[in-house]
C-alpha cells in the first residue's frame, strides 16, 4: 500500500487510504455493492416478510440463516456509507464529495427501505416461542444477545408504514439538517493575526500561551459564530421539534429517553451520574478554576483563560512521530497486543491527521465494518492536546478492531461503554508521561492539563447534557430566539464552572459549535460515564495483580453483545450503585489534592 502523507511543520502527517473500502467513487466494486444492495433487499423482503413466526416455530436454524443473510446485506450497507461518510468528511465543502455523499445516503435509504419489516416482525414475535427455538438451534442461540437488545426496542415501535415513512423522510429531515451544520461549520473562516483560518486552527488558538492571542481568537470566533447565528438557531429548533415529534409518536416520557434506549442504559443510572457530577461542581471545577487563576496572577478569569497553559508549562509542540512513539509506548506498556493493534493504524494508513480547507473539524473513529478495519480521523496541530486525543481516538480503534469479531450485528458497543477503551487510553498516556516526568514544574503542568480534560469530560460534558435538557424541554414550548438559548448557554456555563469566570456577550454564541447537540442529542453524558467508569477501573488495575489485562480484553472484544452490568462485574464494579460514580469523581478530586500539595511545598 502506498503510504500517504504530508509535509507539515509537524513533520510527515499521514493521510488516510480508503481503498480498502473501495478504490475509488468510481470503482466498479463500489458500483456493484450499491446496485446489489437494492436487489437483495427486495430479494430478502420476499423470501421472509410475513414468514418469521412460522421459521421460529418450525425451522429455527432458518431463521437463523435469515438473519445472517440480513446481517451481510447489513454489513454490504454499512461499508458503502462508510466510504461515502469518509470521503465527504475529507471535504465537506467540496460539492462533487456533497453530492456523492447524498446520492449514497439516498440509494442506501431506499436500498434498506424493504428491510425494515425484518427487525419490525421480529418484535412480534411470541417471547417463548422465540425463547425456544434459541434453545433448539446453537446457529439461532449466536445472535441471542442482538435479538434480547432488539426486543427492548418494542415498546416503542410503531406500525410498519410509520416506520417505514419516518425512514424514508430521514434524509430530507435529520440528515438534511445535520448536512447543512457541517457545510456552515467547515465553510467558516476566522481572521486572527491577518490570516483566515478554519475553525479547528482558531479554536486551538484558544489555548495559546499569549493572553493576547486567545483574547483575539476569542473575540473573532464569538464574531463568527453570532454572524450565523440565525442559521444555528434555525438548526437546533428545528432538530428538537423534530426529535419531540418522533418521541411523542413513540411514547418515550422524557426528552433524554429514546439515547438511554439506544446506550442500553437505565435513566437513573443517567440521572445518579449527573447528580454526582452536579454535587461535585464545587470542590472539582469551581475549586481548581480558582487555583488556576492565582496562577494566572488573575483575580478574574475570561472564558477564554479556562484552557490557557500554566505560566510553567513548556511550550512544547510535539512532532507527529514524537506524539505517535508517546501514545504506543504507553499502550505496550499496558499491553503488548494494544500496541501492536495501535501501531497498525499508523502503518497501514488508517488515520487521516492533518488540517486542511474543508475537512470536518473535530476527531473520531469511525468502526466502518467488521471485514474491513476503522479509520481515525484528527485535526492535528502539535498542542499536548493533540497527543492525548491521538491516544483517545486509538483506544476507540483498538476497541473496534477487538469488537468487530462480534459481526455486523453485534459488534457495535453502546455510547456510555464505547469511551471506555478511549479513556482508559489517555489515562494510560497520562500515567506513562507522569512517571517520566523528573521536575516539580513538569509534573505540575502534567497533572494540570490531566484535571483540565478530565474536568472538559466530566464537567463540561454534564454541563452540555444540562444544556441539551433546558433547550428541549423549553422547546416543546415554542421556538427559542438566539437569546433565549444564549441566556440558558451562559447560565449552565456559570453553574458548573464557577464565580471565578467572567462570561461576555462575546460568549453567548458558543454553544453553536458543538456538533454533538446537532449529530447525537444527549450523547455528550457518554464521556462523562467513561471517563468516571475509567477512573474506578484505573483504580482496580492499579491495585490488581496479573489477569487485569485479560479481563480487560474480553470486557472490549464484548462489543454489544454484554449489559455495562455483565462487563463490569469482572472488576467488582457496579455503574447503578450511586456511590460508584463518586468514586470515579474522587480521583479528579485526588489530583486537584496533589497539585495544591505541590503550591504549598513551593510556598
Amino acid at each position: 500500500m502506498a503510504k500517504l502523507s504530508v509535509s507539515t511543520e509537524f513533520g510527515e502527517l499521514p493521510e488516510w487510504n480508503l481503498a480498502d473500502l473501495y478504490e475509488s467513487v468510481n470503482s466498479k466494486q463500489y458500483l456493484e455493492d450499491m446496485r446489489s444492495c437494492q436487489d437483495d433487499a427486495n430479494a430478502f423482503s420476499k423470501e421472509y416478510s410475513g414468514k418469521l413466526a412460522g421459521l421460529v416455530s418450525d425451522n429455527p436454524d432458518e431463521f437463523a440463516a435469515a438473519i445472517r443473510a440480513y446481517e451481510v446485506i447489513e454489513e454490504r450497507m454499512g461499508r458503502i456509507m462508510s466510504f461515502a461518510g469518509l470521503y465527504y468528511n475529507g471535504n465537506t465543502t467540496d460539492p462533487e464529495r456533497a453530492k456523492f455523499y447524498g446520492d449514497a445516503q439516498e440509494k442506501i435509504t431506499n436500498a434498506s427501505s424493504p428491510l425494515l419489516f425484518f427487525t419490525l416482525e421480529i418484535n412480534r414475535l411470541d417471547d417463548d416461542a422465540l425463547d425456544n427455538a434459541m434453545e433448539k438451534s446453537t446457529a439461532l442461540n449466536h445472535y441471542r444477545s442482538w435479538l434480547v437488545d432488539l426486543r427492548l426496542d418494542k415498546p416503542y415501535q410503531l406500525e410498519d408504514r410509520i416506520e417505514q415513512l419516518f425512514h424514508e423522510k430521514s434524509m430530507t429531515g435529520r440528515s438534511a439538517w445535520n448536512r447543512l451544520f457541517d457545510n456552515n461549520m467547515a465553510s467558516a473562516q476566522f481572521n486572527i493575526g491577518g490570516k483566515e483560518i478554519g475553525v479547528e486552527t482558531a479554536l486551538s488558538l484558544l489555548q495559546d500561551k499569549t493572553r493576547e492571542v486567545r483574547a483575539e481568537a476569542a473575540t473573532e470566533i464569538g464574531r463568527v459564530l453570532k454572524s450565523n447565528e440565525q442559521t444555528y438557531t434555525l438548526i437546533t429548533n428545528t432538530l428538537a421539534k423534530d426529535k419531540e415529534i418522533s418521541d411523542r409518536w413513540r411514547g418515550f416520557e422524557d426528552v433524554a429517553d429514546s439515547r438511554h434506549l439506544a446506550n442500553r442504559v437505565e435513566r437513573e443510572v443517567v440521572d445518579a451520574l449527573v447528580s454526582a457530577v452536579q454535587q461535585s461542581f464545587p470542590r472539582l471545577s469551581h475549586r481548581y478554576y480558582a487555583m488556576k487563576a492565582k496562577w494566572l496572577g488573575l483575580e478574574t478569569m475570561e472564558h477564554w483563560d479556562r484552557n490557557a497553559p500554566l505560566p510553567e508549562a513548556a511550550d512544547r509542540v510535539f512532532q507527529w512521530n514524537e506524539a505517535r512513539d508517546i501514545v504506543l509506548t504507553a499502550y505496550d506498556g499496558f499491553a503488548p497486543e494494544m500496541a501492536n493493534i495501535a501501531k497498525r493504524f499508523f502503518d497501514e494508513n488508517w488515520i487521516d491527521a492533518p488540517t486542511r480547507p474543508g475537512k470536518a473539524p473535530g476527531a473520531f473513529s469511525h468502526p466502518t465494518v467488521p471485514s474491513v478495519h476503522p479509520y481515525v480521523m484528527l485535526n492535528y496541530l502539535g498542542k499536548p492536546r493533540d497527543v492525548m486525543t491521538l491516544a483517545h481516538e486509538l483506544g476507540h480503534g483498538v476497541h473496534q478492531v477487538l469488537a468487530g469479531k462480534q459481526g455486523a450485528l453485534m459488534s457495535q458497543t453502546p455510547l456510555t461503554l464505547a469511551e471506555t477503551a478511549s479513556v482508559f487510553g489517555e489515562m494510560l498516556t497520562f500515567r506513562s508521561l507522569l512517571k517520566s516526568s523528573d521536575n516539580p514544574e513538569s509534573r505540575k503542568a502534567l497533572l494540570a492539563q490531566k484535571v483540565e480534560d478530565m474536568l472538559n469530560t466530566v464537567v463540561r460534558q454534564i454541563a452540555f447534557y444540562l444544556f441539551e435538557r433546558k433547550i428541549h424541554l423549553a422547546r416543546r414550548e415554542g421556538e427559542l430566539t438566539s437569546e433565549q438559548i444564549g441566556d440558558i448557554w451562559l447560565e449552565v456555563q456559570a453553574e458548573s464552572l464557577g464565580d471565578v469566570f467572567n462570561f461576555d456577550d462575546n460568549y453567548r454564541s458558543y454553544w453553536s459549535y458543538i456538533p454533538h447537540f446537532i449529530h447525537s442529542p444527549f450523547y455528550v453524558y457518554a464521556y462523562a460515564f467513561g471517563d468516571c467508569l475509567v477512573n474506578s477501573l484505573y483504580a482496580v488495575y492499579e491495585s490488581s495483580g496479573d489477569g487485569f489485562q485479560e479481563k480487560y480484553f474480553e470486557m472490549l472484544k464484548a462489543g454489544g453483545t454484554k449489559h455495562h452490568k455483565e462487563l463490569l462485574a469482572p472488576f467488582g464494579l457496579d455503574a447503578s450503585d450511586p456511590q460508584f460514580w463518586f468514586k470515579g469523581l474522587g480521583m479528579i478530586e485526588g489530583l486537584i489534592d496533589e497539585l495544591e500539595g505541590l503550591d504549598q511545598q513551593a510556598s
